[in-house]
Parts: structure tokens; sequence; C-alpha cells
């Protein structure tokens, strides 16, 4: 059995390589989305300057995404399962790119919506407060279609011992984004304003749109996709293929009725916020503990992400040492992300060693960021290894809903732990808290987890 998944790959040249042209394309989607809501992040110093945001009124705006993208995951997956994945990518790049461009008109959307609560009775925020808000809410939904939809499209055309592998490669697109967003956003904003960065960040979505359209179709619908490819990405054993818009037969209920459902749920409740964390926090850390301003992050976010993207890739190949070892699907995928959760470890050192200077805390936070990517590419691939292809969206759907409160919860409290230890002039004492709950939840996840799910067993008759 095991020489089985060891030696199941065929000549590369035999089989054609179409599929990692899809690859690529979810590389460059999720790129775009990460740029996209990593914006906000970058200009938080300059907003929270000139609007004289606390740090709650920030904590709340990156929550009201956080919030809204956990509710729109639950819908999202289900909508993509129904609506096949080209056609529901398509929708979902337009309405983030759409969210991401109103961020530039805040302002006006802001004194439209006090003018609307004012007039029925409703307390009124800070007109930029609610301005951001909207365009967050609205990026969100259409943000929570990535990952439904690409890990769909990854389990469409590629076989399971491929999967973690080719997630870890489009799922690195959000490091490049990470990296490439201090690159661009800082630069674009001190030469034409803040507007200008969301605006122009936010257009791109639409170049992907374009190749998107002529480039994908369902591999059994794809005229590039040779024969022998298409037989090697449906080579698992009892694979079955729904047709586009094949109507979903497992609903949520049924659903939540696997253990295997509840197991991605909560490693995605625990882990999701972390990187999160680290994404809408990082730069007013830096500015907060070390004055750095968003020109002066440029190069340390650049190194942290380049980090990332090492572990994303290098995450998803774990696995397939522990295979080549002899070990099976599910319990290669397991080794790997215990050796991955151990790794967020040295984020507890961040603080206590900071004041040997800003690179410290850069490297040892870039290390738990890392990994977080890594055990992201497996935690996705441990839904394709055991729901059947049709179902993918769903279950994902219903994880980074799980995702997005564990987030929602995770910024709340750290806007809350800021304010307060900032207000008592301990602020280290609020991120070294922060810091310690991001370096154990990985551990906490994958225990639970297991507990959960101790063997592998593929669920069947959805």
């Amino acid at each position: 059995m095991n020489q089985q998944v060891i030696d199941v790959t065929p000549a590369q040249s035999v089989v054609g390589r179409y599929r990692w042209t899809i690859c690529a394309l979810l590389f460059f989607a999720t790129t775009i989305n990460y740029l996209d809501r990593q914006v906000l992040s970058l200009l938080a110093p300059v907003l929270t300057e000139q609007f004289n945001w606390t740090n709650t009124d920030y904590a709340n705006i990156t929550a009201t995404f956080q919030f809204v993208y956990a509710i729109s995951m639950l819908f999202a997956g289900r909508v993509i399962d129904r609506m096949g994945t080209k056609r529901a990518y398509v929708l979902a790049i337009v309405i983030w790119s759409l969210g991401a461009i109103g961020h530039a008109y805040a302002i006006g959307i802001g004194e439209a919506v006090n003018t609307v609560f004012t007039s029925i009775g409703l307390a009124v925020v800070p007109v930029s407060v609610a301005g951001f808000m909207i365009g967050r809410a609205v990026l969100a939904v259409g943000e929570a279609g990535n990952f439904p939809a690409a890990i769909k499209a990854t389990a469409e055309y590629f076989p399971k011992r491929e999967r973690s592998f080719a997630t870890g490669i489009f799922n690195s697109g959000a490091n490049v984004g990470a990296i490439l967003a201090p690159l661009t956003v800082p630069l674009i904003a001190a030469h034409w304003g803040w507007q200008s960065a969301f605006i122009v960040i936010g257009g791109i979505g639409f170049l992907w749109m374009g190749l998107w359209i002529w480039l994908y179709d369902a591999p059994e619908q794809q005229p590039r996709l040779k024969a022998a490819e298409l037989a090697y990405i449906n080579s698992d054993a009892g694979v079955t293929v729904a047709p586009t818009g094949t109507p979903v037969k497992g609903s949520w209920f049924k659903l939540l009725g696997y253990r295997q459902t509840w197991a991605f749920a909560f490693g995605k409740f625990m882990t999701d916020g972390v990187w999160w964390f680290f994404l809408f926090w990082l730069p007013k850390y830096m500015s907060a503990q070390y004055g750095m301003s968003a020109t002066d992050m440029i190069i340390p976010l650049a190194v942290l992400y380049s980090m990332t993207m090492v572990g994303s890739i290098g995450g998803g190949w774990l696995p397939t040492w522990f295979l080549n070892r002899g070990a099976d699907i599910y319990h290669g995928r397991m080794k790997a992300m215990l050796v991955i959760a151990l790794c967020p470890l040295v984020v507890l050192l961040a603080q206590p060693l900071g004041y040997l200077g800003f690179w410290v805390p850069v490297i040892l936070i870039g290390i738990g960021a890392s990994a977080h990517q890594a055990w992201s590419a497996n935690l996705f691939t441990t839904v394709s290894d055991m729901f059947p292809k049709h179902s993918v969206g769903s279950v994902v759907g219903i994880g980074g809903m799980a995702g997005g409160l564990g987030g929602v919860l995770l910024t709340k409290l750290g806007g809350w732990l800021f304010d307060h230890y900032g207000a008592l002039g301990q602020l280290q004492t609020g991120y070294m808290i922060m810091f310690s709950i991001c370096a154990v939840a990985y551990l906490v996840a994958w225990t639970v987890m297991k507990m959960l799910v101790p063997q592998h067993r593929e669920i069947k008759g959805l």
C-alpha cells in the first residue's frame, strides 16, 4: 500500500503541466487578495494621525472586515459549490476590487451613513470610522470567495498527493502580496495621496479577471488539458467528478455532523486570527514600539513576508517528506503539521528580546508567520483529503467562518489590551500577552484536531 502512495506520479512530460497554469492563476489572485487587504494596515499610522483614531477605533474597523468575512465565508463556499468555480471567482474579485477602491471614498460614504443614522435616531460613529467600516465590509464579502474557490479549483485540478504543494504555492501569493504592499503602497500614498493607493491597488483585480475568464474551465471542459493529464488528475482511488452546477447534496447541518468538519473549523478558529493579527497590527506595533514611519517599515516588512513565502511553499512540500518514508496521506500531513505547530513558540521571545532592536521581533515574528502559512497550506488540504470535491467549498466556508470569528475575537482583544496597557504606560505588556496567545495557538489546534480525527476517514455519500 505504501508503495502505491510513493510512486503514483508519472513523468510530467507525459501527463502535461496545464494544472500548474491554473495554480499560477490562483497564486496571482491570492497575491491581489492580500495586496488589497493590507493597504489599510500600511496606511494606519497616517490615517490614525489624520483622523485621530484610537486603538479601539482601528480595532473596530479591522474587526468589521473579519466579522463580515467570517459570515460571508459560510455563504461563499455554498455559492461556489452551486455556481461553479469559474463564475463564482469572477463575482468574488469584482466585489472585492470595488470594495478596495471604495476605501478612497470613505469620508463621503461615512457622511452618508451618518446622515441616515441620524435621521432614524441611531447613534453616530465618527465619519472616518463609519466610512472605512463600510469599505472593509464590502471588501470582506468579495475576499471571502478567494480561498474556498482556490481550494475547490485545486481539488478539481490536482490529485491528493500534489494538493498541499499546489496549495502552498498559491497560498504563497498572500506573502508576495504582503511583500509588494509595503514596497508600493507608501510610495503611491506619498506621491499621490492615500486615496490613490486604494484606487491603484484595487484596480489590479480587474486585470486578473480577464486572464481567469480566458484560461479557466472545469477540467472535463478544458480544451487545453491533455487526456493523460486529466486521467492523472482523477487518478485517486474512488474519485468522483461532479460537473459544474451540480446541486450540493450535503446540507450545512449534515456537514456539521462530521468530526472532520469540526476539526478543520477548530484549526481555523484557533489560528486564522494569528495571521490577521500580524497582518493588521504589525505596522502599528513597529510604529508604537520603535517610532517607525511607513517608509521605514518597507525593508523589515519585505524581509518578514519573504520568510513567510518560504514557509508556505516549504510547508506544502513537508508532508511529501513523510509520505516518501512510508506514511499515508493523513498521518504524513498530521506529522508535518505537528512540526509546523512547534515553530511559532519562538514568538514568545519577540517582546523580551525586543530591546535588542526591531530586527529581533521582525525575524522571530517572521518565523511565526512563516509557520502559519505552512500550517495553512496543510490545513486547507485536509478538507479535499477527506471530503468529495463537490462539498469542498462548503466545508472551507464553514471553517472560514470559524476562522473569521476567531480573528474578530483576537482583534478586539488586541485593541482593548493595547488601549488599556497603553493608558498605564505599559504597552509592551499588551503585546507580550498577544504574542503569547499567537505562539501557543497552533499546538492547541493540532491537539484538538488529532483528538477529533485520530485516523483518516474519507467522507462518502454526500
